[in-house]
């Protein structure tokens, strides 16, 4: 089963985080499954730009972003060229690294 190692976020997982992720399944579900609680203002279905990550390492294993998905990265805070929506990009079997960007465009936090 792949790892997925987050880097620290400030008010997401100050000290980071290894979690294991099935294969096939979304950072998104992966994150939120392991109480990593973050944004995805549009209940997970490529509307926003809330669930942006970059992946630092294994970004060549997820499946490439159809047009849609780069579409809205380009309204992404902090874009970088390895930038993924987290409900898109979906795990293979390689472990990733992921970071979760300061700030996201999201106004109103989903649950508050």
């Amino acid at each position: 089963m792949p790892q997925l190692i987050v880097l620290p976020h400030v008010e997401l997982c100050p000290e980071g985080a290894v979690i294991e992720a099935a294969s096939g399944m979304s950072i998104c579900d992966a994150l939120l499954a392991n109480d990593i609680e973050i944004d995805h203002a549009c209940e997970k279905s490529c509307a926003c730009t809330t669930c942006h990550v970059i992946v630092r390492e294994g970004f060549e294993s997820l499946p490439e972003a159809d047009e849609k998905e780069d579409d809205l990265l380009d309204k992404a805070w902090g874009l970088e060229p390895n930038s993924r929506l987290s409900c898109q990009a979906i795990i293979d079997q390689q472990d990733l690294v992921i970071e979760i960007p300061k700030y996201s465009i999201n106004m109103v936090k989903e649950g508050h």
